[in-house]
């Protein structure tokens, strides 16, 4: 005997809005009532008695933040964000409801298993949601069911995934009260100094960074917070918005110094990690040669493979923020974060900026020369033949693809995606040799592949 095959969910959708919208009244009393709302809004429309209250009182729109003395007011302002965060905070579902919402999803899984996935139908679906309580409403919508909806033959979506989607929910909300209540302004963004607060206190939760000494907890605070500022306020303004930071993915690269067993390739390559920030303060300390806590150019020209061109250099200490000539930390951090992720829009700002001698918006081809010549110097220093301006100033143009045949923008870098090509070729002899070297390198790895399959073998 051949199953039946279940209603399609939409089915099921249409029919329960029927069910739920339908108006029993007589044809006549909805006439009726027609006809009352278009005069209605007919004599409003034409100049009625009633017309124009509605403007004599403007809304009020803005509130104005208390000065720094009107004290009273401050403390009202701060009792009651803190009243309003808590209500919010209550709303959320906690570890219990949670696991109640699990067990619901369980008990009401439809078969038959996709995989290994539990699956469940729109109108099971639905039955989960009257018994889960109020808290789980604005998750059990057909929105959501949509959106998850995949290529289930018989209309259904995980469990899995639904219950992982209310969790992804349910932390956003918890992390976004969470870095509220450090926005001293009540704004919706934070500054330096809150962020470093947030840090702060969210080291000793987190077990990766059990061994950083105290000692050493202001500068992991300055290397962590100058991440989020570096590529979440390109423009300096000394504040990110709550939103784009619980957008970006720094904050999960943060909280997942929470697992005990974090992989040690997964540490490396998190900059939040305990080896990542003292690698970055211990590469610092090892240019101060003269021990006075900031960094010369001379010292700064040891960076890396110690390959940077000098007028590159020149350019970083004209344009960067520096104490009689010399870098601090912060400036260096940012110095690090641009070249180490050269692919990325804020890094290429940052060099572009740089490059940018004349602050035109712009790079042309006396801007290129001026910054390839270094190259071609580094080049004879170390007996190499140098590789002609105008060949590469082609291949450079030819890359890039700008709108404007004789000008380079920033937008041209970033939407060609060889933004980090063009910057390395022009600041770092290191860079261009690779770029110049490439089919070589890419030879020599593929023969290095293909020994390795016949070892093998």
């Amino acid at each position: 005997m051949a199953t039946e095959q279940p209603p399609h969910w939409s089915d099921i959708l249409k029919k329960r809005t029927a069910n739920s919208t339908k108006d029993e009244r007589s044809e006549e009393e909805k006439k009726a009532e027609e006809t009352e709302l278009f005069t209605k809004y007919y004599t409003e429309w034409k100049g009625g008695s009633h017309r124009e209250q509605s403007y004599k009182t403007i809304p009020r729109f803005y509130y104005r933040l208390p000065a720094e003395d009107e004290v009273l007011l401050q403390k009202l302002r701060e009792e009651s964000r803190a009243v309003f965060l808590q209500r919010k905070s209550r709303e959320l579902l906690d570890n219990e409801e949670l696991q109640n919402l699990w067990f619901l999803l369980d008990k009401h899984q439809v078969p038959p298993v996709s995989g290994e996935e539990a699956m469940i139908n729109y109108e099971a679906f639905l039955q989960v949601g009257e018994k889960a309580g109020p808290k789980c409403k604005k998750f059990f919508t057909a929105r959501v069911y949509a959106k998850l909806l995949h290529s289930d033959p018989y209309g259904r979506i995980s469990i899995m995934q639904f219950f992982n989607y209310v969790m992804r929910k349910v932390w956003l909300h918890q992390t976004r009260i969470g870095l509220s209540l450090y926005d001293v302004a009540g704004q919706g963004y934070l500054r330096e100094s809150d962020l470093e607060n947030y840090i702060l206190e969210l080291i000793p939760t987190l077990p990766q960074l059990d061994g950083l000494e105290k000692s050493f907890y202001s500068f992991y605070v300055c290397t962590a917070v100058r991440k989020f500022f570096f590529f979440l306020d390109p423009l300096r303004t000394g504040k990110i918005k709550i939103q784009d930071i619980l957008a970006c993915s720094f904050l999960d690269d943060l909280l997942e110094l929470r697992d005990e067993e974090l992989s040690k390739e997964s540490q490396e390559s998190n900059w939040f990690s305990a080896p990542s920030a003292l690698r970055v303060y211990g590469q610092y300390l090892n240019l101060d040669k003269d021990h006075n806590g900031m960094l010369s150019k001379e010292e700064l020209s040891r960076y890396g493979t110690a390959t940077l061109t000098s007028v590159f250099l020149d350019r970083v200490f004209q344009e960067c923020l520096t104490y009689d000539g010399e870098m601090d930390y912060k400036t260096y951090l940012d110095f690090v974060l641009a070249l180490e992720n050269r692919k990325e829009p804020a890094a290429l700002q940052y060099i572009f900026k740089l490059l940018d001698m004349e602050n035109q918006g712009y790079l042309n081809i006396f801007s290129l020369n001026y910054f390839f010549r270094a190259i071609q110097e580094q080049m004879k220093m170390h007996g190499q033949e140098p590789v002609s301006f105008q060949d590469v100033k082609d291949e450079i143009f030819d890359m890039v693809k700008p709108k404007d045949p004789y000008k380079i923008t920033l937008q041209d870098l970033v939407n060609s995606c060889q933004g980090d090509t063009v910057a390395s070729i022009l600041i770092d002899l290191n860079g261009f040799w690779t770029y110049e070297n490439r089919e070589v390198l890419v030879a020599n790895d593929n023969d290095g592949s293909s020994t390795a399959d016949l070892d093998d073998t």
